[in-house]
């Protein structure tokens, strides 16, 4: 199995001068078009803008320019947009689209020195939890290939765990960074809304959506975080106050830190192993000097059913824009304009896109949308208000981020409710905006197989770095990080 390095340990071997500054670049586009490929994670790698990008960051180095990400390789979840690059959120009606601009993401990492080397594969327009709605093909999880890596970022986490690419980025509208990061052993990074900019992400919930970083270590996601936060004048949600340091404090430890425990993140519907091993976590971080509060956040059983209602109904607006006849493939044979519209979506989009597309539209229709709509934004208030509530008593509160282990390919797709209810530990944090985490905690046997847990925090808006510190001490109480994956990366 090849030896992990983490993308600090790059950073630092390439300022040093101990390495050349596109060697792991290289190194991970040769992963990706291999090991990569064959799990399914990956859509494209461009070695050209790859090179071009190592030339820009040699010229920097040798003015004397210290980037803190200095030739760090990254994966691209395929919806975030790189100039000249297809961008086709794992749509066949974006097959064939090349973004005209790179997303303030991409700009800030090349700034901090990063080399971005793929497109990571994900279900279509970031809709599903187990990267199977793609239009481009399955990715597997590398801990076992019979299993999904989880989703919509599930070619992003696969990538990262199987050692392709120290850190990827992802998107998160409902659970897409976290549980992913839950079922192949990662640390995923859900920011506060408004904390990274979503210019040049393509849109799917525009209330919900934030982009953070998948990565092998807390350290290493907090160093991506660093570089990727802060105000954008391009996108108007993007949050003015500046960004607290997240490494600051990282080793801190827990001691003092007031931790709640909210027993709906405990419940019996969770897998029994999961439980135990949040449990585990908790008597650990406790013996690390952390303070346990118990609080309740009473209105989680209604987070799914409100976020299918907020989250398609955003969709089936800001999906309109995909019809095929400004950009992407339009479909062949058609003798009229309507026609053609309905062949460029029928034939573009898949049926989990078009089910939401049917689901927002029908809940924002005229006699409907008080039904449904107004009494969802409701609820959503008395979700944000469960969290403010619960943070007057404790920092973070901490719980499983899944009902279960990764799940068998194929085992959810003929029951979409199903599938959606993987996602209820989850979309609260969406709905209310606030910042979560999670970090691997070990792994538990599955007939033979060890498969990952993850363990999510979650805390108030802007608590980025906290998260971080009390992350890091997660880390430390597991022993580090979860090697690469058994189905990863040979050398």
């Amino acid at each position: 199995m090849s030896q992990f390095i983490s993308a600090s340990a790059m950073a630092e071997g390439v300022l040093t001068g101990g390495v050349a500054p596109g060697h792991f670049a290289r190194q991970a586009c040769q992963r990706l078009e291999t090991t990569g490929r064959e799990l399914g994670a990956v859509l494209d790698v461009n070695r050209t803008r790859m090179e071009a990008r190592v030339a820009a960051l040699e010229k920097r180095l040798a003015q004397g320019e210290r980037p803190s990400l200095a030739g760090v390789p990254v994966g691209i979840k395929d919806n975030i947009c790189t100039l000249q690059e297809r961008t086709s959120c794992g749509s066949k009606i974006l097959e064939n689209y090349c973004a005209p601009y790179d997303a303030t993401v991409i700009e800030r990492l090349e700034a901090a020195g990063a080399i971005p080397v793929g497109k990571l594969n994900m279900d279509e327009f970031a809709m599903g939890s187990s990267t199977e709605n793609s239009a481009f093909g399955v990715c597997r999880n590398p801990w076992d290939l019979q299993r999904t890596p989880g989703g919509s970022s599930g070619g992003a986490a696969a990538a990262v765990a199987a050692g392709c690419v120290p850190v990827a980025l992802g998107s998160d509208t409902g659970g897409s960074i976290r549980q992913p990061a839950a079922f192949t052993g990662t640390v995923g990074l859900k920011p506060t809304y408004g904390r990274v900019s979503r210019y040049g992400l393509v849109a799917f919930g525009s209330s919900l959506d934030q982009i953070g970083p998948l990565a092998r270590t807390v350290e290493d996601a907090a160093r991506v975080y660093a570089a990727i936060a802060g105000r954008d004048d391009r996108d108007a949600t993007s949050q003015a106050a500046a960004v607290e340091d997240p490494l600051a404090q990282l080793e801190a430890g827990v001691r003092g830190v007031r931790i709640g425990v909210p027993k709906e993140y405990l419940s019996d519907a969770i897998d029994g192993r999961i439980r135990e091993r949040v449990q585990e976590t908790i008597r650990r971080l406790a013996a690390e000097g952390a303070i346990l509060v118990d609080v309740s956040l009473p209105h989680t059983p209604y987070a799914i059913p409100t976020y299918y209602i907020v989250a398609t109904a955003e969709a089936s607006s800001n999906l309109a824009r995909h019809d095929g006849m400004h950009q992407g493939v339009r479909a062949a044979g058609s003798t009229d304009l309507l026609s053609c519209y309905l062949k460029n979506r029928g034939q573009g989009l898949g049926p989990e896109v078009q089910r939401r597309i049917l689901l927002g539209t029908f809940c924002l229709s005229s006699g409907y949308y008080d039904a449904y709509y107004d009494r969802a934004m409701r609820v959503r208030t008395l979700l944000a208000q469960d969290f403010e509530q619960a943070f007057a008593r404790c920092d973070v509160v901490i719980g499983a981020t899944t009902p279960t282990p990764a799940f068998r390919l194929g085992e959810k797709t003929a029951d979409p409710l199903q599938m959606y209810l993987a996602d209820i530990l989850t979309a609260s944090a969406n709905l209310a905006g606030i910042p979560a985490l999670v970090v691997p905690a070990g792994t538990i046997d599955e007939g033979g197989t060890a498969l990952p847990v993850g363990v999510q925090l979650m805390g108030p808006a802007l608590s980025e770095a906290l998260l971080l510190r009390v992350g890091r001490s997660v880390e430390r109480v597991w022993d580090g990080p979860l090697p690469i994956a058994p189905h990863g990366v040979r050398s």
